[in-house]
């Protein structure tokens, strides 16, 4: 497996097919939401596509990293498919993400709105909750911050 951190204009009509292809399976199909889940975040410049990709070139994980505001990243669109959970791969694909936040932003603030469910998880990877939980598009998520 390989890691890669890609602008919008650096991925092939193939490689975003498959990305995008993942993200809707997860939060539009597995979790029956139906909402707008490609963005105009995808093609910022600054956006970074974070993923992994097997050895027959299947995405395996994925998140995005943006500057969300004057000192304010955020990591979203976190997932791993469903062949692929359970082998320790979202606390990997964190610390890339992370590792990329602090690499193009190094004084800005790291946040993410979280399934609620996964606080616990975002937790141990240094993540305090910001808000209370509301519902997102019919899910409960909690806004997070990484502890400085």
């Amino acid at each position: 497996m390989k890691w890669y951190v890609k602008k919008f204009s650096e991925l092939d009509t193939l490689t975003f097919f498959k990305l995008a292809k993942a993200r809707v399976d997860i939060f539009v199909v597995e979790q029956e939401c139906a909402y707008p889940e490609l963005d105009d975040v995808d093609i910022l410049e600054e956006a970074r596509h974070i993923y992994c990709l097997n050895g027959d070139g299947e995405v395996v994980a994925y998140s995005r990293c943006y500057l969300k505001a004057s000192q304010v990243t955020a990591i979203g669109r976190v997932i791993i498919t469903e062949p692929n959970r359970g082998k320790g791969l979202a606390s990997k694909l964190m610390n890339e993400s992370l590792n990329v936040c602090k690499s193009l932003w190094p004084d800005c603030k790291v946040q993410l709105s979280a399934q609620t469910h996964l606080t616990l998880f975002y937790g141990k990877l240094g993540f305090k909750a910001i808000s209370d939980s509301y519902l997102e598009d019919g899910i409960p998520h909690t806004d997070m911050e990484l502890a400085q």
